[in-house]
């Protein structure tokens, strides 16, 4: 192969040659691979679709995430951040757009997300004016929010999936459980970035196990051909107001975490702090790629923390390098098999690893809070945000004296609720009172110390990583799904900015 310095590997537009760029394009592609393609699984499975479509709706998610990814290295106009950010298929979404099919069908999410998808990009392009407002504390308790959204969905995939007959069948735990375990065990045997590789193990030692129990469907197999084309408009959108406002919702919460992953990006892979077109133009991508998305009949994409995550470790943030994996992912979306063999993957082993990574998210959730920290200001916005959103959805009969619309957005979706809370509280409780909770805590803490001078006992209540609450690196999930933030590779952050996410 052609030599090359390996500096410019460190360099946003370094020379490399081809070949030697593609290892690193493809180590981003395994990082997110499973990540990517698990909601369409998830959402597809709730919505009934049948094998066939769940496998082009695969083949999409592919191509989606190639695009979207190769609009991030290379900007559209104003759309896109020109930096090394590697776009997928979002899980924030996941619980939305369950209780949506469920209730309408397939068609009125893809509708939702084509309409949401275009107000999240407009909304990017004017993002200055508006990202203040939500501040870390606020994209903290969405994060966390999401993760216990998610527990329910991934405890009826590690059944074996909803409405199945043989839920929670002995195959089905076993299949779960040896998912999980693998997983576990490649966790903690696995070093550096090849952790990053865990819910890759946990699948295919989790597939190979199903094999010799008899449990894969092999009738995808049968007449599949060698190339297809990604089916465009596969569905007929339908509108419906009360499904739109609710995927809206989750579009602002998604470009808040996106804001966090690029802030992140720049601050790890480049050093320095982000500029405002590049928060713009990755924002306004995430949006109008949705709509795209929404176009061959997928879910919305977003940025990866995870691949954030990688370039934290590897600092490899050449443009060329990262798409050459992109174009990988477009060039496998016209290859069924891959569709096809992750189509046919039970439902119980993909429970068995999801299992795992949603309940990362609720610890990354936890994380972020702690970075924020703890004032009585944002406790207070913390403890009510999440025990009116989780705790009255759970009861949704107190929605009943509000219009069908309120209804249809709030009364099953936790992450809406927690969302608003948060924001109201966030924009309602004066800030002044944060400088007081602070000084009363170093008053606090001198007294603790004084009391130590005299031989007293001091109980430290003060997280590791100092007052402001930011974790050691090695705090960090070293396997996570998309969206889930990555502590070791994000900035402090004071109250009224954004937190990495």
């Amino acid at each position: 192969m052609k030599p090359f310095a390996t500096e410019e590997l460190f360099k946003l537009d370094g020379d490399i040659p081809l070949l030697r760029a593609v290892p690193y394009g493809v180590q981003h592609i395994l990082a997110m691979f499973v990540a990517n393609l698990a909601p369409i699984v998830i959402v597809a499975g709730a919505a009934g679709l049948g094998t066939d479509q769940t496998g082009s709706l695969i083949q999409s998610a592919m191509l989606i995430a190639g695009i979207g990814t190769l609009i991030q290295l290379f900007p559209l106009g104003r759309i896109g951040s020109g930096l090394p950010i590697v776009m997928g298929i979002s899980f924030t979404f996941v619980t939305v757009l369950c209780g949506i099919v469920a209730t309408y069908g397939y068609s009125t999410a893809i509708g939702a997300i084509m309409v949401g998808g275009i107000i999240e990009g407009v909304l990017g392009l004017f993002a200055k004016y508006w990202r203040r407002i939500i501040s870390p504390i606020v994209a903290a308790v969405v994060v966390t929010s999401i993760g216990f959204s998610l527990l329910g969905v991934g405890a009826t995939s590690f059944g074996g999936g909803s409405g199945v007959p043989d839920f929670g069948s002995p195959q089905n735990l076993a299949l779960g459980t040896v998912s999980l375990v693998s997983c576990l065990v490649f966790q903690v045997l696995a070093k550096g970035k090849a952790k990053q590789l865990s819910v890759l193990f946990g699948l295919v030692i989790g597939y190979v196990v199903a094999l010799f129990m008899g449990a894969v469907d092999f009738s995808g197999f049968a007449g599949m051909q060698l190339f297809a084309l990604p089916q465009l408009m596969p569905f007929t959108p339908e509108f419906n107001l009360g499904a739109i406002v609710s995927v809206t919702l989750i579009f602002l919460v998604s470009a808040t975490e996106t804001i966090g992953d690029t802030s992140a990006l720049t601050m790890v892979g480049l050093n320095r702090e982000v500029k405002e077109k590049e928060l713009t133009g990755s924002i306004a991508c995430d949006g109008f790629v949705s709509s795209l998305s929404a176009c061959f009949g997928c879910l919305p994409i977003t940025s990866f923390s995870q691949n954030v995550g990688l370039v934290a470790m590897t600092k490899v943030v050449n443009r060329r390098a990262i798409a050459t994996g992109a174009v990988i992912m477009v060039l496998a979306a016209f290859l069924p098999v891959i569709s096809v063999v992750f189509s046919s993957l039970p439902e119980a082993v993909l429970g068995g690893c999801t299992i795992m990574m949603f309940g990362n998210i609720i610890v990354s959730g936890f994380q972020m809070i702690a970075r924020a920290g703890f004032t009585q200001r944002n406790i207070t916005i913390a403890a009510l945000s999440l025990a009116v959103g989780i705790g009255f959805t759970q009861a949704s009969a107190l929605f009943a004296v509000f219009p069908e619309i309120v209804q249809s957005v709030f009364a099953q979706n936790c992450v809406a609720v927690v969302f608003l809370v948060a924001v109201v509280a966030n924009l309602v409780l004066p800030r002044d009172a944060q400088v007081g909770d602070e000084a009363d805590a170093m008053d606090v803490a001198a007294g603790e110390r004084g009391d130590a001078a005299e031989g007293s006992p001091v109980v430290a209540a003060a997280p590791a990583g100092g007052p402001t609450g930011a974790l050691s690196p090695s705090a960090a999930p070293a396997t996570a799904p998309d969206r889930v933030p990555t502590p070791s590779s994000a900035p402090d952050t004071e109250e009224g900015d954004l937190a990495p996410a």
